[in-house]
């Protein structure tokens, strides 16, 4: 679980900074494109349950959901991060015959392993249901578990074809074909009410998503056979990086990086870098990210099923409302992020520091740039925000501040836990959501009891400030990467002029109100574009 040795001595090369990134801004823009429909659909579904359908009935979806993306987290193994740093590699070094077999060896466990839990689920739904209250809640959670192992293959298939630069497919099948069937089957229900119907609602269109997933995903490596590749211009950037390629080969091979071999450094066994994969390096990568998988997954849904045990169905419901700002934010987070894993998987195959570090810095600013509106409009607006869910949840006007609050600062810090899983470093990024987890159960367990959601807010933000926290000194210590920079300066000026001041300004000077509110996005929005795009240059947005 210890760090890696990795010493970096950063000296000029002719490799540009952050090469690269004009693909990972297209991959980017069309995650992007489709996060603000997924969010528009999710947000939307959010809305339609609590307006449609009792808080205890609500709170009870919200938990069941909860416990069923928990699950979900601990059968997937790790098998999609694998999957992306694995397929990244070999694509580096010119192996994509590769990876069929590689899919083979990870999709094929880990949908036993989420079989036997989807099993173990359908087991214990009874005891489970006797802790949330209803019961109804044994029928909800033996309904998901039928769905769980689909759920697993459409999110390792996804993460595969995201490998390949393909964002297409993960926009189509999980941003906007699943959620808007979601809908539309609540939607039904809603009108026939049968609440008992939602969880089928929720969970059905996970099967038709992961029939999808897998058949595009066939075509994609179909399609990126060896010939393929060899014609493709270069994964790794500028530097030619070529099948017979060494440690010491390409970009900054002389720049001073001394690394141990890591998972995917398959000299020895096979002979030569970014051949195939054994099932020991595979897991032995995989499991530690799988685990730390399962403690992000408890953070962020754990806190439902706390406040449902700890302060009952109507405060999860509550909770659940005040946080989907949050999920909404982590959508465009997502768009980044997706698109850039598999190049930060290429840059450190091929040990360009300069182009991971520029792509860090750049990746933080555009994580800046797309959700500090969100969160600064929540921030001023979380009463008028509340209300869209019904006139009983504006008590959770508190939490939503404080979630707002406390994203705000996370997404400054950058995305550091993803770089430093894609250094191998599984067992650090492990030990970083378990010490984020405990912090979140400890708080939970100390501030919910007294103050309900927006105690289950506050244990929230220490959790996600734990996680960001450890992984940002980690790198600084390892690979001298930190997220500050003119970039994310600029990104942050921005969002503070467009969506704190003036819709202060506005709150003052109106009394706030949907329609300040509505104004305040409006101009905010229109002012925030032209500011990104006056800085294009400095945010690094030319593609």
């Amino acid at each position: 679980m210890g760090a890696h040795p990795l010493v970096v001595r950063v000296t000029p090369t002719g490799t540009r900074p952050g090469s690269g990134l004009s693909r990972v801004l297209r991959g980017g823009v069309v995650n992007m494109a489709g996060a603000v429909v997924s969010a528009a659909l999710n947000l939307a579904l959010i809305v339609a349950i609590t307006r449609a359908f009792s808080q205890e009935t609500a709170g009870l979806l919200f938990s069941a959901t909860s416990v069923f993306l928990i699950m979900a987290a601990v059968a997937n193994a790790g098998a999609p991060d694998g999957l992306v740093y694995f397929i990244a590699r070999m694509r580096v070094f010119g192996r994509p015959e590769a990876v069929p077999a590689l899919l083979r060896l990870a999709l094929g466990p880990a949908v036993l392993a989420a079989c036997a839990v989807s099993a173990a689920l359908l087991v214990l739904a009874g005891p489970l249901a006797d802790a949330l209250g209803p019961e109804e809640a044994a029928a909800y959670l033996r309904v998901l578990a039928l769905f769980l192992p689909f759920a697993v293959l459409a999110d390792s298939a996804l993460a595969a074809t995201r490998a390949h630069h393909d964002m297409s497919v993960t926009v189509v099948v999980d941003k906007v074909g699943r959620p808007l069937a979601q809908l539309g089957l609540v939607g039904m229900i809603a009108l026939s009410g049968s609440a008992g119907l939602l969880a089928l609602a929720w969970a059905g269109p996970y099967l038709p998503a992961a029939v999808l997933a897998w058949f595009w995903l066939g075509r994609i490596v179909r399609r990126a056979g060896p010939e393929g590749a060899r014609s493709e211009p270069g994964a790794a950037g500028p530097s030619a990086t070529g099948p017979d390629a060494g440690p010491g080969d390409g970009p900054g091979a002389d720049q001073g990086w001394r690394e141990e071999p890591g998972p995917g450094d398959t000299r020895g066994r096979s002979g030569e870098r970014g051949a195939r994969v054994t099932p020991a390096e595979f897991w032995s990568f995989a499991l530690p990210r799988a685990l730390g998988g399962v403690a992000q997954m408890g953070v962020q849904r754990g806190g439902v099923v706390m406040v449902a045990l700890l302060n009952g169905l109507t405060g999860a419901a509550v909770f659940t409302a005040a946080t989907r700002i949050m999920v909404v934010g982590q959508f465009g987070t997502q768009a980044v992020l997706y698109a850039a894993q598999p190049r930060f998987a290429e840059l450190l195959a091929a040990r360009d520091h300069e182009g991971v570090r520029g792509l860090y810095q750049a990746g933080t600013a555009w994580l800046v740039c797309l959700t500090w509106p969100l969160y600064l409009t929540g921030l001023v607006f979380a009463p008028e925000v509340m209300r869209l869910f019904g006139a009983e949840y504006a008590a959770g006007a508190v939490a939503l501040a404080i979630v707002c609050a406390g994203q705000l600062t996370g997404q400054v810090l950058g995305m550091g836990d993803l770089v430093l899983t894609m250094t191998g470093r599984t067992g650090l990024n492990l030990l970083n959501n378990v010490m984020s987890l405990l912090a979140n159960v400890a708080a939970c367990v100390l501030l919910v009891p007294v103050y309900g959601a927006a105690g289950a807010a506050l244990a929230l933000v220490a959790a996600v400030l734990v996680r960001k926290l450890l992984p940002l000194w980690q790198l600084r210590s390892l690979v001298v990467l930190h997220p500050f920079g003119r970039p994310v300066l600029a990104a942050a000026a921005s969002g503070l002029l467009w969506f704190g001041a003036l819709p202060l300004a506005l709150e003052a000077a109106t009394g706030g109100g949907l329609p300040a509110l509505a104004a305040a996005v409006l101009v905010g929005a229109l002012g925030h574009l032209a500011t990104v795009w006056r800085l294009r240059d400095r945010l690094e947005l030319r593609g």
